[in-house]
């Protein structure tokens, strides 16, 4: 939950972090005393436990808490809740602009990608979190050595290279309506980054659902390129152009390599409709339906066997994946609900099909009162960022579904 001092006007629910203090004075001295009396007898005192963070992002005095399952589920869902929701997204992408200042696809690189599609309903999107994108653009385009680790080759940065694009890309869209040259000069350090197949290679430990295949990067690459203001009508860099034509090529004809790759031939469909034959969407949509669940959702964990998310699958994440309470039976979950309805959404299925209805009630169901969707982390344990992410898909898909149209940045 969002926390700050007494007296500050803000709407999600707050606490002062010196409430979470963890230990007082007297415990410290005890501990110290304790160490001192060790060395005494020749005992080698044992290190003090690691501290963890206590939240999932910090900003001036506002405290946002890590998500937990118990969090209460919000009591009336509709635009109040909807403008926590937006308050939690804004506070968690500045919070992470300013403290970490990289780009990622957990928090940054999500609130540009979508975020900025919401000026009319939330204001203009954080100048703050662009610049730091702008920042990490090189200034200078060079070329890219290609690397091998364990017989895996790939282009370092990669990922955070077509992240990075794909948030100014769509910066440029919503808010400028023009292409930047900071855009411009992202989208060429990409194609430095393209393998030789076309793909654009992942690496680095799985995160999902967004650094797992080769075919859901090389998808951001696509957005990348269709979101960029003119970019891909006025190229005539020759190189770029052969370079694009690859990308298209291999996304047109790669072999999926899980579920989640093949219902994401939808997302493909709706960037570059010409790649993906009506034959191919039919097949997609049907898979899909497929995997919706009794109670309305669908459930990321379905969408692939363990070991096929990403090439490699470290111990950690296999560990939490199938140590999950409903690791036999995965329940459903905000990310892949909402998902499920940005894709159908994106390919002409219209609100009224009771699929859509029945994934709407089961996400306006789940929202918390912090106004976040928790989810369980399918990555790592700690932060569980996958809730961000399941919070701004959420509002797309409600968004797609004229969910927000009442909702106007002149009532904040």
């Amino acid at each position: 939950m969002l926390k700050s001092r007494p007296g500050q006007n803000e709407r999600l629910p707050l606490e002062m972090s010196m409430n979470r203090i963890r230990f007082t004075l007297v415990a410290q001295v005890a501990l110290a005393i304790h160490a001192l009396s060790a060395l005494s007898y020749g005992q080698t005192p044992k290190p003090a436990p690691k501290k963890y963070a206590e939240f999932q992002y910090e900003l001036g005095d506002i405290r946002i808490s890590i998500p937990k399952a118990d969090e209460p589920r919000v009591q009336v869902f509709g635009p109040e809740s909807i403008k926590l929701a937006a308050k939690y997204l804004e506070t968690g992408a500045v919070s992470w602009a300013r403290g970490r200042a990289c780009v990622n696809c957990h928090t940054t690189g999500k609130y540009l990608t979508e975020y900025t599609a919401w000026s009319r309903q939330f204001g203009k999107p954080s100048e703050e979190v662009h610049a730091s994108f702008v920042k990490a653009v090189p200034k200078e385009v060079k070329e890219v050595k290609e690397t091998e680790k364990e017989g895996h080759k790939y282009y370092p940065g990669t990922w955070s290279s077509v992240w990075r694009s794909a948030g100014l890309a769509e910066w440029d869209r919503h808010v400028t309506g023009q292409l930047s040259a900071a855009t411009e000069r992202s989208l060429r350090d990409m194609f430095e980054r393209q393998s030789e197949s076309g793909a654009f290679v992942t690496h680095d430990e799985v995160e999902i659902p967004h650094i797992t295949t080769d075919f859901e990067l090389s998808l951001q690459a696509a957005r990348a390129i269709t979101a960029a203001p003119g970019w891909l009508a006025g190229l005539t860099d020759e190189t770029l152009i052969r370079r694009v034509e690859k990308l298209k090529d291999w996304l047109r004809t790669a072999e999926p390599k899980n579920d989640f790759d093949r219902v994401l031939k939808l997302q493909l469909a709706h960037y570059l409709p010409e790649l993906v034959s009506q034959t191919q969407r039919d097949a997609a949509l049907a898979l899909l339906w497929s995997k919706q669940h009794a109670d309305g959702g669908w459930s990321t964990r379905d969408m692939s066997p363990v070991n096929d998310w990403h090439f490699e699958m470290s111990p950690t994440v296999l560990r939490i994946i199938k140590n999950l309470p409903d690791a036999d039976q995965p329940e459903s979950d905000p990310y892949m609900t909402a998902l499920a309805i940005v894709l159908m959404r994106q390919n002409n299925v219209p609100v009224s099909d009771p699929r859509i209805q029945q994934g709407l009630t089961w996400l306006k169901r789940e929202q918390r009162e912090s106004g976040r969707w928790w989810m369980h982390s399918l990555y790592r344990g700690n932060f569980r960022f996958i809730t961000y992410i399941a919070t701004i898909e959420a509002i797309k898909a409600l968004e797609l579904c004229g969910e927000l149209d009442a909702i106007s940045a002149d009532e904040k």
